[in-house]
Order: structure tokens, then sequence, then C-alpha cells
């Protein structure tokens, strides 16, 4: 996977919104003013590049059993979020999988109205 790749897969769910809220390095991809996916730009262009997704607590541990690059979240709670490095041993589609879960976590744990307005665009 690559960066644009990435991109448009992140900013193609309904009501996602890019933004730089660190610095000039950190894309982040929000729903509905939530973060949902984060990732430095820096890494990508060095071919190093490392996804950090909200998962599922029990998930997030046995995908840390099975894939070297996927680990506790950097910069994030180690309970909820992993950091994926992509194009490693973690597969595309599983990388477009997490990316998918992480989005359903942070949309369901949205206030009904604003689920609504969302599911409405």
């Amino acid at each position: 996977m690559n960066l644009e790749a990435y991109y448009d897969y992140c900013l193609a769910k309904k009501g996602v919104t890019e933004h730089f809220p660190f610095n000039d390095d950190a894309l982040v991809f929000k729903v509905g003013g939530k973060v949902y996916a984060l990732s430095s730009l820096k890494q990508w262009e060095n071919g190093e590049p490392v996804v950090n997704l909200k998962c599922d607590p029990e998930r997030a541990q046995e995908l840390r059993i099975l894939y070297e690059g996927i680990v506790p979240g950097f910069h994030a709670s180690k309970k909820h979020w992993n950091s994926v490095s992509v194009n490693q041993d973690v597969p595309d589609i599983l990388v477009k999988e997490l990316i998918d879960h992480s989005y359903e976590l942070v949309f369901k744990n949205l206030i009904k109205k604003i689920q609504n307005e969302i599911s409405k665009l």
C-alpha cells in the first residue's frame, strides 16, 4: 500500500475529515471530530509507514501475537490503539480491514445526532 492508496481509502469513508493538529507531519483522519487513524508523512516518504488505528482490546492483543508489524499504539492508549507497520508482514487487505474496524469503533461511540448526520451524507 502506498500513501495515496491509504489517503484515498481513509478519506472515502462517510463524514471523514483530514487534519494536521500536531504538526505538518502527523496526518490525522477524524470522523465526527474524533480521531480514527493517524500516520507520519515522513515515515511514508522514508518507506517505513506506520498507521495508528483504534482496535478492540482483545483483537488488538491477538493481532500483536500474529504479526510483528502490529504493536501497541505509539503515543496512544496501548489498550485501545495499535501501530500497524504497512508493507511489512501485515497484508494490505488486513490493513484496510483494520482501518474499517477503527472507523466503525469511533463511529459507534459518537452521539446519535452526529451518527445520523453522517449517515445522511
